[in-house]
């Protein structure tokens, strides 16, 4: 799967990710902090207040105005990113390919391999402005599959073979990855889940102790386009992708109307849920395609600038 190209890349290049609640980072990289540090970038100026270091003062404003200014300077500092891919048999769900965009990209209906773009696309991000970056594919209970923590655009190819070498199947356990991977020793940063969230065991607590450990979460809901709006009539047996249980139905113009109706309360619910949490909380449809969502819409919410 040839994740990006090189048009692409030049796009990503100029992004960087977005926290707005966790605590600064531990060392020193490309990030600029809204917090005044040390570094050589000038940020603003401020009123001299007796105890400054003197050697702070610009004495060529000074000299200008007659009265003293301290220089104001940006720490520049790393961010840990998470970015947590839900790799359950559920995921492997619609075309692999779709129309193109208007910049040319196919969209990639299949949910599983947007999900893979999508986090290339974060990764890649995180990675070029020197945040500590950690990739993590759940299934079951627990990760079962790591990339990082890794550092510098250095690590790009192998974030890429990495993500080309995961394989969907089985179920995960939503809640219970999410509290395992919480308690795990990781440096709280910005937390991305992408998933359909179909997990009958729910999601909340898993969310919860991510928050309560430190984690600035944001939820990538995935689904495709036929699972909002599927394009079935008659008499059916429909399949659990991940359990295998069948259920026969008769589906007609009114319990498609139905379906609709509950698939948008579904997600109105979780998107409720996530703002009384101050959790960040993105719908994604696959017909979207994942560069716009990243280039336009992740950064209309604030998490990329």
């Amino acid at each position: 799967m040839a994740l990006f190209d090189e048009k692409t890349l030049r796009k990503l290049d100029r992004l960087a990710l977005v926290a707005a609640q966790v605590r600064a980072g531990q060392i020193k990289g490309e990030r600029r902090s809204t917090k005044r540090g040390t570094s050589i970038e000038f940020a603003d100026y401020r009123d001299y207040t007796r105890g400054d270091d003197l050697r702070r003062v610009d004495w060529n404003v000074y000299a200008r105005l007659e009265r003293p200014y301290i220089k104001l300077l940006e720490e520049e500092e790393d961010l840990a990113v998470h970015l947590l891919v839900d790799t359950s048999r559920s995921m492997d769900y619609g075309s692999a390919m779709g129309a193109e965009s208007a910049e040319g990209s196919a969209a990639d209906l299949n949910k599983f391999g947007y999900a893979r773009r999508l986090t290339a696309a974060l990764g890649y991000i995180a990675l070029a402005v020197g945040d500590r970056l950690t990739v993590t594919a759940l299934r079951d209970s627990a990760p079962v599959a790591q990339f990082g923590p890794a550092r510098s655009r250095a690590h790009t190819l192998r974030l890429l073979q990495f993500l080309e070498g995961l394989a969907s199947g089985g179920f995960t356990n939503l809640d219970a990855a999410l509290r395992t991977y919480a308690l795990g020793s990781h440096r709280a940063g910005l937390l991305f889940l992408i998933s359909d969230l179909f997990s009958p065991a729910g999601y909340r607590t898993g969310l919860g102790q991510l928050q309560g450990r430190g984690y600035e979460v944001a939820v990538m809901h995935l689904l495709a386009p036929d699972e909002l709006d599927p394009p079935l009539a008659g008499d059916l047996r429909l399949i659990d992708a991940e359990t295998g249980t069948p259920q026969d139905v008769t589906l007609d113009g009114s319990l498609r109307a139905l379906y609709r109706r509950r698939v948008t309360a579904w997600r109105d619910e979780i998107e409720g849920y996530c703002l009384k949490r101050r959790i960040h909380f993105v719908p994604v449809t696959t017909s979207l395609p994942w560069d716009e969502l990243v280039l336009f819409h992740l950064r209309q919410r604030g998490l990329v600038k």
